[in-house]
């Protein structure tokens, strides 16, 4: 197939059944009505956040079905081709199971810019680029997993760790794992993303923008997890390097510029939303707003009042409440909770999270850094043994839970006002006073939309 039918292969081809099912579900019909309202070629906003989520997850088989599509045509063996498909394999494993919130953003931020629903054709973009969003997540995953050492993500072994596909029919007894493929496997959801961008913005004025936004953001987030190892590298506890600075830049690198920023600013794209623009206001004078700098300013601490709160749930919330259990303490990391600790702890407090913290069991390091039995009261009841233990009884003794409250506080207030000052009552204008109608610049609802599904979140 040619570059230019494969790259309106969805938009051509006649509707299949998987692509009738995006369409208006019934239960989204006006009240005491079986057939659809005359607008059919609209997609409305769900009403509920899981029919959102359902919309979202049927674009995933067009995605996953192009994907592999592009596979065999390259003419690779059926057992690659199978790989890269099959359920409880690297696509499907890797790319859903999880909440989707970075994803199903994209196409939320695209419907509150263009202040109404969306066509199909608009959908299916935006909705790609959601995917593509989750595609880099599942690429940051599958590698922060084998760089780790994990053994399990989202109930499931850690796909590293999940038996060999291509193996399991050809073995009798244990399958061995997939292992240092997993090596491979992520840059290859990651090259995915480029694919479906070419084959679905190719054309689009803002195609090259997409493809330099999501290099930069991956850029970007691999320069956090350097940092991240290099601050607490495995097996090794070194409180020393700890610091609220450099966790700082840990969560700005790792986690605020793809998870807030990337689905944001690619929906800001495809509404051809300018580097610049003015608006004109009340009183007649004119605003020049610097869109996407904007949107970073508001975004780098809404992704650490992220990453913050995560931090302390992981302390804090019950596992029946959180849905795991908490191992920052244990498993070393450059966590808020032990940061904060750290810098407002007594020296004796200090000593002792340097025995205790990262290490799992009743084992604590002695003086000289060798280990010794912990002559203490109490029972191995948690997670890490007493050493978890210890760790929690001066985050309590410093009453942690207060420090975070007022940091959400404070936060909150902080991130409303710049909000705030966003302008919307006025119009958009070139450079020559006219009325712009290719868009309507930046809508406060984006990033309202995201603190209110933060703020107060207990898991």
């Amino acid at each position: 197939m040619n570059c230019r039918a494969d790259r309106y292969l969805l938009r051509r081809a006649p509707p299949s059944p998987k692509y009738k099912q995006l369409r208006r579900a019934p239960d989204s019909y006006p009240p005491n009505s079986s057939t659809p309202p005359a607008d059919t070629h609209l997609y409305t906003m769900a009403s509920t956040k899981a029919q959102r989520k359902a919309k979202f997850e049927n674009v995933f088989t067009l995605v996953r079905d192009e994907l592999v599509a592009h596979f065999t045509q390259e003419g690779l063996p059926e057992e690659v081709v199978d790989w890269y498909r099959l359920v409880s394999t690297s696509l499907e494993y890797n790319v859903q199971g999880g909440k989707l919130n970075r994803g199903i953003s994209v196409v939320d931020t695209v419907e509150i810019l263009k202040g109404r629903s969306l066509t199909e054709d608009e959908y299916i973009k935006a909705a790609v680029l959601g995917w593509s969003v989750e595609l880099l997540q599942a690429y940051f995953l599958v590698a922060d997993d084998l760089m780790d050492g994990s053994i399990t993500r989202r109930g499931q072994p850690c796909w590293y760790r999940a038996p060999n596909p291509s193996l399991a029919s050809k073995l009798c007894g244990r399958t061995p794992p997939i292992g240092l493929v997993a090596v491979n496997d992520s840059p290859m959801l990651k090259s995915a993303i480029f694919h479906l961008l070419r084959m679905h913005f190719r054309t689009e004025s803002y195609y090259v923008d997409l493809i330099e936004l999501f290099n930069d953001m991956s850029y970007k987030t691999e320069m956090g997890q350097l940092t991240d190892m290099i601050t607490a590298p495995p097996d090794v506890v070194d409180l020393a390097r700890f610091s609220l600075e450099r966790y700082s830049i840990i969560v700005r690198f790792k986690t605020a510029y793809y998870s807030f920023h990337l689905p944001v600013a690619a929906a800001m794209l495809m509404c051809h939303i300018p580097e610049t623009y003015d608006i004109r206001l009340a009183d007649s004078t004119t605003k020049t707003i610097k869109a996407y700098d904007v949107a970073l300013s508001i975004f780098i601490p809404l992704g650490e009042y992220f990453q913050i709160q995560d931090d302390f749930l992981d302390f804090s919330a019950p596992p029946e409440i959180l849905g795991k259990v908490g191992t920052d303490i244990v498993d070393n990391k450059c966590s808020w909770c032990i940061n904060t600790a750290l810098k407002i702890s007594t020296p004796e407090q200090r000593a002792v999270l340097e025995r205790t913290y990262g290490r799992k069991g009743d084992l604590e390091a002695g003086t000289d850094g060798s280990e010794h039995d912990v002559k203490t009261e109490g029972t191995d009841h948690a997670a890490g043994g007493l050493c978890e233990a210890r760790v929690k009884e001066v985050y309590e003794a410093i009453d942690l839970r207060k420090v975070y409250a007022d940091y959400e506080q404070r936060v909150y207030v902080q991130l409303n006002e710049l909000i705030d000052a966003i302008p919307e009552e006025g119009t958009v204008v070139d450079e020559k006073g006219h009325e712009v109608t290719s868009h309507a610049g930046l809508k406060r609802e984006v990033f309202r939309s995201f603190l209110s599904k933060i703020y107060g979140r207990g898991k």
